[in-house]
């Protein structure tokens, strides 16, 4: 039986499970739906062919150190892409073996932690992470096998964060401002609190990037990222 969130979140999907509402399209106006509409993913295959000789070896770090510890190091989860179309988003692995259990355990023996994550979705004191993954969180080196999720179309350099399908519901109304763009490695949310904002400032994060996505403020989320690594605010 279908529970409450998979309900709503199938109220915003057509019979194929795919959204319908103006796809891709960008809420601004003249420059900024013409970026939205092509410009936008042309800057994305040029970052990531620019820096791939820098980011696979990077990678291929990180994930020889996970592997230390006798885990595969990569990590590939279903996650909700444009238009509602379904696709396996990649990290370098920062969980613990039996992730889900050691969460359900904490949540059910901890009621602030289970109110932080009912509100956010996300704790400060995730019991799942290894030591390793607080440092690919912290530093957010986990996210970047996601430039082959840009390569191949499925992401953006810059968007909203990617959810789970049942994450839609608390979305409410204003999932189309989610569905409407391909998600991002970063974003507005990401640069703008991270672990201090809860899911009702996310979605309107994700509103007002979906109605003023331009160059110029595509470039600004990319420079502010790089900020918010260097001070190391993680997630």
């Amino acid at each position: 039986m279908k529970n409450s969130q998979t309900a709503a979140t199938e109220a915003f999907l057509d019979g194929d499970g795919l959204y319908r509402g103006g796809a891709g399209a960008s809420g601004g106006r003249g420059s900024g739906r013409v970026y939205a509409g092509g410009g936008k993913r042309v800057l994305d295959i040029f970052i990531v062919l620019f820096t791939l000789p820098f980011t696979v070896p990077v990678i291929l770090i990180c994930a020889a150190l996970v592997a230390l510890d006798g885990r595969w190091p990569f990590f590939g989860h279903k996650r909700v892409g444009m238009n509602g179309r379904e696709f396996r988003c990649w990290k370098v692995r920062s969980m613990a073996a039996g992730a889900q259990e050691r969460l359900q355990a904490y949540l059910d023996a901890n009621p602030e932690a289970r109110a932080e994550w009912e509100k956010t979705r996300k704790l400060k004191h995730d019991p799942r992470i290894t030591r390793i993954g607080h440092f690919l969180r912290k530093s957010s080196l986990d996210e970047l096998p996601q430039v082959f999720n840009v390569l191949k179309g499925e992401m953006s350099i810059v968007g909203p964060r990617p959810v789970v399908k049942d994450e839609l519901a608390l979305y409410g109304r204003d999932a189309h401002a989610y569905l409407a763009m391909r998600p991002g490695i970063t974003g507005l949310w990401q640069v703008s609190g991270r672990n201090e904002v809860d899911y009702e400032a996310r979605v309107a994060f994700d509103k007002t990037y979906r109605d003023s996505c331009s160059l110029a403020r595509d470039v600004s989320i990319i420079l502010r990222t790089f900020r918010v690594v260097v001070v190391r605010n993680g997630h």
